[in-house]
């Protein structure tokens, strides 16, 4: 049975920090259009249990490995492996990352600022740049295409105190991405980044592990972003799942060199909107 526009059969994803969050949301729509998955994430009992989610909603193959992306090495070995397993790539999601333990410019001292960039910056870019050359190898072969995707965050628009390393990472990649798309269009290889706002990821647990205070806490929270953002409530990993199928596919061969925001429009919501 065809899978329609956004049909992924045949095709095979990487995506990095697969195994939970929005990296699982996209690799979810993948699955859900007959797409091959790869899972780049260190926890064996997540990865498993993030196998048995994609075999579910229709993957045809989902393999999983522990690459870490802060390690250009273990990067490059690890596409050896994956192309070795699956003997092509047709799409990367660049999704591993972590936030920033920093508050404030005046205290952001060199360690957190070198410890966050590379993972989020230094480690995408190794991830997207040996996807690229498994997609340009497989184009120079005469089969041209690709998808190359990174995960930003609306900090690349935003001015945001304190997390000035993260905000870093993510502005330096957006213009990594648009290069990438102007150097790689001649062999039909897009890129393009995904820029979600608040989006609830299940991190920490879910409502039956937290304690009281921190219901009410993440409850205050919700309704914070929520009255700032004109759909009004947070975003889900699932709203990932259509821009997941949508990038991997054919639908997407002419959208490229894109920051795509997934945000349920708090990005265009003024301050002084009520």
């Amino acid at each position: 049975m065809t899978k329609g526009l956004f049909d992924c059969t045949g095709k095979v994803t990487l995506v990095t920090g697969g195994n939970g969050g929005i990296g699982l949301g996209f690799a979810r729509g993948v699955a859900k259009m007959g797409g091959d998955i790869a899972i780049w994430a260190r926890n064996a009992d997540k990865n498993a249990a993030a196998k048995k989610d994609l075999l579910a909603a229709g993957a045809k193959r989902v393999e999983t490995y522990a690459v870490d992306v802060s390690s250009e090495e273990a990067i490059v070995d690890g596409y050896a492996k994956l192309l070795a397993d699956f003997g092509r790539l047709d799409c990367v999601f660049a999704n591993s990352g972590r936030a920033s333990k920093s508050r404030s410019v005046l205290t952001l001292d060199a360690q957190e600022w070198h410890d966050l960039l590379a993972v989020n910056l230094h480690g995408a870019f190794f991830t997207l740049r040996e996807g690229a050359k498994a997609m340009v190898a497989r184009a120079e072969g005469g089969e041209p295409g690709g998808s190359l995707v990174y995960c930003g965050s609306l900090s690349m628009f935003h001015g945001i105190s304190g997390i000035n390393n993260y905000a870093a990472s993510k502005g330096g990649m957006g213009a990594v991405m648009r290069g990438m798309a102007a150097e790689l269009g001649k062999f039909e290889i897009r890129a393009n980044s995904i820029a979600p706002g608040y989006i609830k990821t299940g991190i920490g647990g879910g409502q039956d592990d937290m304690s009281e205070e921190m219901k009410v806490r993440m409850a205050a929270v919700d309704a914070h972003f929520s009255a700032k953002t004109p759909i009004h409530r947070p975003g889900k990993i699932e709203d990932f799942e259509g821009i997941g199928a949508y990038l991997c596919s054919d639908a997407s061969q002419y959208h490229s060199g894109d920051t795509i925001v997934i945000d349920g429009g708090s990005l265009i919501y003024p301050p002084y909107a009520f």
